[in-house]
């Protein structure tokens, strides 16, 4: 029968097979976008949020010293006088960099930002790297994008890109924050120099963001392909103090890529051809990445595994245990970082309050604190407010992490078990708010720790009470978010970032362009006490405590009751 005499009786149409050439391959785009480009947007979406939220810490913290400095210190004697004091201490210089003029305000800015900025973004950028490679890897999301029409080379590159542009955020948002600041009028820093000073800042990152990738080819897993750069990024870091405790050694800052961030010197004595090694090595490790990629099975390692261990099922006993030990590897990076830094202000805190005494209005601030001989309590008290936004900071991450199960589907075998929901989601905040008390408790204790190897008179029991004074902030956010996260899951993220970026924002204009208590108090932040040279405000801290409790009961109910969303 033919096909016009079928069509004739009433018989479906028989039509020819069409025949799809080679080159219309590529042009068979399916929904989600372009099948070539896919790794690099999924990558670049995250990247690109992360480095937004720590470009806007690293511009406020430089618009933060640079404008304490020039507003303190307004005479070349004030100024004289400090940078004595600084440069007499060689344990401090070891640590954060080389007094190097003091007497201005670019000088004083790179000496306090520099060093320690420069380590926060390479560890921010090693995690990073290697959770969005290694890590992916891991939870099997790699096999759909290799099956698609990609290599893993390509694949590799694309996501490098995307990691590359999580870092140029980080610079553009540094370098536009420290423009503004550097026009104003007591600051007064020409705007290339305020550039390339951001740069000199986020060079740290570009090149551990590198380092991830490669040790992401290198290790059998994240955890240690993390371990490998961390360990990378210590061997630096002391190799560094050495080179800076003794001037026989200052060779040695050739030796460590974070000794060329050093070199840089963006204020006092530019040398941009030092960026060549940066860029150099940041390009080298790029290549050996994409270039060991295609030279590994999918779920292996260049270098040979050979870890074996016996199977470890504590806290394998139920909900509150499982998410301990699935938040644990994370925990100990935060606590291990809030111990660090707080054991560094202790350490530091006699010294630095020395210097305060050069400045009249520094010495106004610290009589409205404590009055006179409370120097070394007022500086802990003024530096106890980074300690809480790095606390605050966990508070945020496990909102983050807690959406993140709910959104890749993970949750899903936990709910079809005898588990309720609001079960589920009670025990997840209340081990994320354990978290964050224990983060409050060890930054108090390692500030008494550095603090008594100087020999301050600062008790342990106060220095233990500001470290706790930073956790109803962070428990407040931590409500917020979960009630977030139950009435519209996929702004989350958002919302709580959203709410940490407006307190920075409400704190930098604190008392320059803002002075309705209306507006000052939707800052979590406005009710932290300069703690330990005043009392923690309990009372307050109880009110917040009690705010993200409520929040967080409320988004138990809003979760409950509605359906699980994906991403």
């Amino acid at each position: 029968m033919t096909t016009d005499s079928a069509s004739q009786l009433g018989a479906p149409e028989l039509r020819r097979p069409s025949v799809v050439g080679p080159g219309d391959i590529t042009s068979l785009v399916p929904a989600g976008g372009n099948p070539t480009r896919i790794v690099r947007r999924q990558t670049a979406r995250k990247a690109l949020r992360s480095g937004a939220l720590w470009g806007l810490v690293f511009g406020l913290y430089v618009a933060l010293q640079a404008s304490t400095y020039a507003s303190q210190y307004k005479t070349p004697a004030s100024r004289l006088a400090l940078a004595r004091s600084l440069s007499s201490s060689s344990g401090l210089n070891a640590l954060v960099g080389p007094a190097h003029d003091l007497q201005t305000v670019g000088g004083f800015t790179t000496w306090k930002c520099l060093g320690i900025l420069t380590v926060l973004g390479a560890v921010w950028a090693l995690m990073l790297s290697t959770k969005l490679m290694r890590g992916e890897e891991d939870a099997g999301r790699w096999e759909l994008f290799l099956a698609g029409q990609t290599t893993p080379r390509r694949a590799v590159a694309q996501a490098l890109s995307g990691l590359g542009a999580g870092v140029v955020v980080l610079f553009g948002l540094t370098a536009l924050v420290t423009v503004a600041i550097g026009r104003t009028h007591p600051v007064h820093l020409s705007s290339s120099s305020a550039v390339f000073f951001a740069l000199a800042v986020t060079s740290g990152a570009a090149m551990f963001m590198a380092g991830g990738a490669l040790c992401s080819q290198l290790a059998a897993s994240r955890r240690q392909a993390t371990a490998y750069a961390g360990t990378a990024l210590g061997l630096f870091f002391a190799l560094r103090m050495v080179a800076d405790s003794t001037a026989g050694l200052n060779w040695l800052l050739w030796a460590t890529p974070l000794g060329w961030v050093e070199q840089l010197q963006p204020f006092t004595n530019p040398r941009p051809a030092v960026l060549i090694l940066i860029f150099g090595l940041s390009a080298t490790m790029a290549g050996l990445t994409v270039t060991l990629a295609g030279a590994r099975d999918l779920g292996g390692s260049t270098l040979p595994d050979r870890s074996s261990a016996k199977a470890r099922t504590s806290l394998l006993t139920g909900n509150v245990g499982l998410t301990a030990r699935l938040i644990r590897p994370t925990m100990l990076g935060w606590w291990a970082a809030v111990a660090a830094f707080g054991f560094l202000l202790g350490m530091v805190a006699k010294q630095a309050a020395r210097s305060l005494e050069a400045s009249s209005s520094a010495q106004k601030i610290l009589l409205r604190l404590g009055g006179r001989g409370a120097e070394v309590k007022a500086y802990l008290g003024i530096s106890f407010l980074i300690i809480a936004v790095f606390v605050v900071l966990i508070s945020a991450g496990q909102i983050t992490a807690g959406r993140r199960e709910e959104a890749t589907g993970r949750l899903e075998h936990f709910l079809v078990r005898p588990v309720s929901r609001v079960r589920w989601m009670a025990g997840r905040l209340g081990v994320a708010a354990a978290a964050v008390a224990l983060g409050g408790a060890l930054a108090g204790t390692f500030a008494w720790l550095g603090a008594a190897s100087q020999h301050t008179s600062v008790s342990f029991s106060s220095l233990l009470g500001a470290g706790l004074n930073t956790v109803p902030a962070a428990v407040c956010l931590l409500g917020i978010g979960a009630l977030a996260w139950g009435l519209a899951p996929r702004v989350a993220s958002y919302a709580v970032y959203g709410v940490l970026a407006w307190a920075f924002l409400i704190e930098l204009l604190a008392g320059i362009a803002i002075s309705n208590h209306w507006l000052l108090d939707t800052s979590i932040f406005h009710q932290f006490t300069a703690a330990p040279v005043q009392a923690p405000n309990w009372s307050s801290g109880g009110a917040m405590i009690a705010t993200g409790v409520v929040a967080a009961a409320l988004g138990t109910v809003a979760f409950a009751h509605r359906d699980l969303a994906g991403e």
